[in-house]
């Protein structure tokens, strides 16, 4: 406590003369807080390997030698680790003239070697001759001003809760580098020198530079980032690592296939209509499974079909269809694949089925078939699968089946009862235009899965008998993946789909539902382009788990703005920012407050 009354009093100390007053202003600017001792550690703790820096143990290390060659990015796997370590680069340039007389010396010196050793009669000595040849081409370079000449220095500060941890990821760095023919040491005796020159004060106390020229040293940039720009394609967005364009075509991957992962109001339907926009100018035919009729300003705007999907619409698919015979096509193939997806869509009408029923169940649908002549010994059978058979018939013939009759019961509400108007019609949609979306907004809860899978069965059908660059997207990918029939379906159009020019699309926002599925993975994996956006907390692990993200990676998921991600093709990845321009953010909003007014405007001009 301090006494502020003896302030400014003088004192006499025994045999002592007076002491100077005490000024009362130092002795409190004394007694404040610095910016020094906010920051300072609880303690700090020196020995020759290593340094302990309140409850963490850390090492500098440093290079000490390089390889003749430098690769371009060689430190970026150091500075991708994902571990706690500082890094400085220390670049001291050099006064080329020095470094011309050093280097003329040096010549001299191995050419007076190699003189030496012929007249002797040895063999050359392809080490000296290598160097002469170095040396002389440096001389050039720098004599010309192509290069310069520094003292670079790299250190390295690794971090670690315990020195077991510590010494592991010090091994990591060494092993890497090593690789590369790139050496280092730890800082024995110096590791307050060490730790001093890799904080951010910019004083290089360890002074533990290697000689490099130009060339060498500018592979050392450490801020590396993927490119994604290609000749062509669409423009995705901006990369945000180093502002460039994000242009790319899915084409030309091993397949056309992408995944969309988002939280909700996180831009994702946003982001896939702006790569409908910009694929519909590249010629590509595009078709979309709309499930909250997002898409429909959209297809307007574009004059594309705008195809709704429900009890009452007037719009309808048979199940029963089959795609056109080909050429090289086997009809017996086609039939059992049609058969096939019929069985599966049965599996979601109906619920839980045994396998006896199953077994009724295929043999009543190749029954089916066969009253309308088509099998596959039909000699007319590419113009029989133009008149299908329906649900009504397929019903009429469970009923006459031994043991389908507590099918047919089950079926009768999708033949004569309320859902009579949905599977029991014949095709009267079609798909001539360039944008074709299917919307299921107003299908009831429980159809909505056998509505996309009904869809998607159609779909494929068109895909198979007509060969053209297609865009195919599923929204709200997972309704299908929680059935295990639906799910299958579309790993199966995953899988197949490259052979016929079309890439797939799934979008979701439940990533625990799709991830979980026993074909999410596969999806993923078969899935050449994958783009995340913003994440929710509780689906970031299992996207880490999924996508091998760093640490860093993820909290960039966590707080990314709306339409802002990471964009992976291939084996690279980039951070995104996805941009549109007015025009086409005007098209593709999804905004209730903009369609307001976009809606406003139109009446107000179509009254004008």
């Amino acid at each position: 406590m301090i006494d502020f009354l003896s302030f400014g009093k003088q004192k006499k100390k025994k045999g002592k003369g007076l002491e100077p007053p005490i000024n009362a202003e130092e002795a409190y600017l004394q007694g404040l807080a610095t910016i020094k001792d906010l920051i300072a550690p609880a303690s700090f703790s020196v020995s020759p390997s290593t340094l302990r820096v309140g409850n963490r143990v850390l090492r500098t290390l440093f290079v000490i030698a390089y390889p003749r060659y430098l690769q371009t990015g060689w430190f970026s796997p150091v500075i991708n680790l994902d571990k706690m370590l500082d890094v400085s680069m220390f670049i001291h340039p050099v006064d080329t003239g020095v470094i011309l007389k050093s280097l003329r010396k040096t010549a001299t010196q191995v050419q007076s070697r190699i003189t030496l050793e012929t007249q002797a009669g040895k063999i050359r000595d392809p080490v000296l001759e290598t160097s002469l040849q170095d040396i002389e081409d440096l001389r050039d370079r720098l004599q010309q001003g192509v290069e310069r000449f520094f003292r670079f220095g790299v250190y390295i500060t690794v971090y670690g809760e315990t020195e077991k941890e510590l010494s592991d990821v010090c091994s990591t760095i060494e092993s890497t580098l090593e690789a590369r023919l790139v050496y280092l040491k730890p800082s024995v005796f110096r590791m307050e020198q060490g730790f001093a020159s890799t904080i951010p004060l910019a004083n290089d106390e360890l002074d533990a530079s290697t000689n490099l020229n130009t060339s060498p040293l500018s592979t050392s940039f450490p801020f590396t980032s993927s490119n994604l720009s290609s000749n062509s394609g669409i423009l995705y967005g901006i990369n945000r690592h180093n502002n460039s364009l994000v242009l790319f075509d899915r084409f030309k991957m091993e397949n056309a296939n992408m995944v969309i992962f988002a939280k909700s109001g996180a831009g994702k339907s946003y982001t896939a209509k702006l790569e409908i926009l910009r694929s519909l100018m590249f010629g590509s035919q595009v078709i979309v499974i709309d499930p909250e009729n997002e898409y429909k300003h959209l297809c307007e705007a574009v004059g594309g079909s705008f195809i709704k999907i429900s009890l009452i619409s007037p719009n309808h698919i048979n199940p029963f269809d089959l795609p056109v015979m080909q050429e090289d096509d086997n009809p017996e193939e086609i039939l059992r694949s049609g058969i096939v997806n019929i069985l599966g869509l049965m599996r979601l009408v109906m619920g839980n089925i045994t396998p006896e029923e199953d077994s009724i169940l295929d043999k009543a649908i190749r029954e089916t078939y066969a009253v309308k002549d088509i099998t596959p010994n039909s000699p007319n059978f590419k113009t029989t699968s133009q008149d299908p058979p329906n649900m009504s018939l397929l019903y009429d013939v469970l009923r006459n089946m031994s043991g389908g009759e507590d099918l047919a019961t089950r079926l009768e509400k999708y033949t004569e009862g309320t859902f009579a108007g949905f599977l029991n019609q014949f095709t009267n949609v079609r798909m001539d235009t360039q944008l074709i979306v299917f919307n299921i907004r107003d299908m009831e809860e429980v159809l909505r899965p056998v509505a996309m899978y009904l869809v998607l069965q159609y779909i494929w059908n068109q895909i198979r008998s007509n060969l053209k660059k297609r865009l195919l997207f599923v929204d709200e990918a997972w309704i299908m993946m929680a059935h295990e029939d639906a799910g299958n379906f579309m790993f199966r159009i995953a899988k197949r789909c490259r052979k016929y020019f079309t890439g797939l699309t799934t979008i979701t926002q439940d990533v625990s539902d799709f991830i979980n599925s026993p074909y999410g993975k596969p999806i993923i994996t078969n899935s050449s382009i994958q783009l995340l956006l913003k994440q929710s907390p509780a689906s970031i692990d299992i996207i880490s788990e999924t996508f091998y993200l760093t640490d860093q990676e993820k909290f960039m998921l966590l707080e990314s703005k709306v339409g802002e991600g990471i964009f992976f093709a291939g084996l690279k990845h980039a951070a995104i920012r996805v941009v549109a321009s007015y025009t086409e953010d005007q098209i593709i909003t999804s905004d209730p407050a903009q369609l307001m007014e976009i809606a406003k405007a139109k009446k107000e001009l179509a009254g004008n």
